[in-house]
């Protein structure tokens, strides 16, 4: 398996390829800083809205639709609240004395 490369040897790489690029004649053009990439005639970027072209269309109201789930949700419910609770058994549980030493078995009633 091949070791990941780690940041310093990006770093290394990068410098000697800088190196490289001035020593056969390359040139780096500073830039003061707070100047844009942009001109300054260019009008601003704005988002594109050719997804919002379309004029908003109406609703299609189901009014019947929504009362026969509003029913079903209602008859479910009801259904629910019919049937008892399930009753708990008790439980067994092991009491530890203060050093960790199992001391013995109580029944809890949840």
């Amino acid at each position: 398996m091949k070791k990941p490369i780690t940041k310093s040897q990006i770093r290394i790489d990068i410098n000697l390829q800088i190196a490289e690029f001035l020593s056969r004649g390359g040139d780096v053009e500073q830039i003061a800083r707070g100047i844009s990439g942009r001109n300054l005639g260019d009008p601003p970027i704005k988002p594109s809205r050719e997804f919002f072209t379309q004029p908003k269309e109406t609703r299609t109201y189901i009014p019947e639709v929504l009362a026969a789930m509003d029913e079903r949700k209602r008859m479910l419910s009801s259904k629910r609240k019919s049937s008892p609770p399930p009753q708990r058994k008790p439980q067994k549980k092991l009491i530890y004395d203060d050093f960790g030493e199992p001391l013995r078995w109580e029944w809890i009633d949840e």
